[in-house]
């Protein structure tokens, strides 16, 4: 694999850097895959001129476009290039988008109807941050061959990762089942009641495929975001907190209707081991699960 450009890698500046992209856009070069980070400004009024190329006097989402119609592929990186991401959040002064969407609507930079000429549409590799192999994973899928329109999902993520939810192996998932909610960020508890987490609805593997072999935010004791998502940037509350209709939260675990989650969790916090309601709202251990020769 030959990397052609990159800002934080390549030597290649100014004069080299613009006669590489004259040469990818006049065919001399081919270009394989198209990565990019970060959101496209298109503002203002659609001119794109909060963001020019140096030296090129062009705005950079004109090149992007041309670049993406030559690329075999296109790939965005982040939840900013996916979506419009924290950079399109507020009030979103540089009307910044995604590649293929703005916000959860088809559309962004290329328009819904893109496909690059391998006939797939934009991958989004989203989150903020991604997981490094998320990426790598693709790219290695796409040099292989083996990715496919049907191994993205609806919001184009790759399936290998956007198949599972942030719950999945959640640490925290004893206290979850229990409802066993923690109060407070230190506490060990679950952190969907009270703490806005909505790890049961973000498509991730973040605790199946840890940062480093070790981490998540979850590990670290702090609540989901859903960072994979359109639009996770406004939640319309502090991330931190779970709002909530007459005590229910109104954002409830994928695929999961009301009445049953009522159901499950009036059931569950009935029936909650005492060690579980201790632990829940302390930051460590302080009652160990029973062994065989004591009593519950």
């Amino acid at each position: 694999m030959e990397i052609l450009w990159h800002p934080a890698l390549s030597e290649a500046s100014g004069a080299e850097f613009h006669a590489l992209l004259r040469r990818v856009l006049n065919g001399e070069q081919k270009l394989d895959i198209l990565c990019l980070e970060g959101a496209v400004v298109t503002g203002p009024d659609g001119t794109g001129d909060f963001h020019r190329l140096s030296g090129s006097g062009r705005p950079m989402k004109d090149i992007i476009a041309d670049l993406a119609a030559v690329a075999e592929q296109v790939i965005a990186v982040g939840s900013c290039a996916a979506y419009g991401g924290m950079t399109a959040g507020g009030d979103n002064p540089t009307d910044a988008i995604g590649l293929q969407y703005d916000g959860a609507l088809r559309g962004g930079l290329l328009g819904g109807a893109f496909r690059a000429a391998n006939g797939l549409p934009v991958i989004n590799v989203a989150g903020c941050p991604i997981h490094p192999s998320w990426l790598l994973d693709t790219l290695g899928m796409l040099a292989r061959g083996n990715l496919r329109t049907e191994d993205l999902d609806p919001l184009g993520r790759p399936r290998h990762f956007a198949d599972l939810l942030a719950h999945h192996g959640c640490p925290r998932n004893e206290f979850y089942e229990y409802k066993a909610s923690a109060e407070k960020s230190t506490d060990q508890g679950c952190l969907m009641e009270h703490l806005g987490c909505l790890g049961t609805q973000a498509h991730a593997d973040c605790n199946v495929r840890l940062w480093n072999g070790e981490g998540s935010c979850l590990r670290g004791g702090y609540a989901c975001i859903n960072c994979t998502a359109p639009e996770f940037q406004e939640p319309g509350h502090p991330f931190t907190a779970t709002p909530k209709i007459a005590g229910i939260p109104v954002g409830l675990p994928t695929d999961m209707p009301k009445a049953w989650f009522v159901a499950l969790a009036s059931l569950s916090k009935a029936a909650t081991p005492e060690r579980l309601r201790r632990n829940a709202v302390a930051d460590h251990i302080i009652a160990p699960p029973a062994t065989p020769k004591e009593k519950p």
